[in-house]
């Protein structure tokens, strides 16, 4: 409850304290248009490296292997687009730091716990070998 509250009434109000100073510095036009200029080179960057995800998605899946970092890279990435466009100095520096790889890739592995599939060298599925891997159902109808 409190995070919640910290997050959309706390984030918010320092986002304003910030731009309020920033403004009374190099004035409300300025100001604005900085803030303009971080959202558009920021979602530039994200789309950028979004199609640079999609293509190791792609790629993983061409190869059998479940693309759980990718995905995983590409929704943080997703909330880096979100916070980018949100005018504020605070969640462009989030959002500008989010659009380092190996920090994005940190993030991911610190939060996301992903199990790889394929062979194990202990336990392992009942029969051994490797565990199950999706394929896609064959939808061609033969007469």
């Amino acid at each position: 409850m409190w995070l919640f509250l910290l997050l959309f009434v706390g984030a918010p109000l320092i986002e304003l304290y910030f731009l309020i100073q920033v403004g009374s510095v190099i004035g409300a036009l300025p100001t604005i248009a900085l803030s303009v200029l971080t959202a558009i080179i920021g979602g530039a960057l994200v789309r950028m490296q979004g199609l640079q995800v999609l293509l190791r998605v792609r790629q993983a899946m061409d190869r059998g292997e479940a693309p759980a970092l990718e995905l995983m890279d590409g929704a943080v990435l997703l909330v880096t687009g979100f916070l980018l466009l949100l005018p504020g100095f605070i969640t462009d520096i989030a959002g500008f730091l989010l659009l380092i790889p190996p920090l994005r890739r940190m993030l991911v592995l610190r939060y996301v716990h992903i199990e790889a599939i394929g062979p194990r060298s202990e336990g392992g599925p009942p029969g051994g070998g490797h565990l199950p891997r999706y394929t896609a159902p064959n939808f061609r109808h033969e007469s």
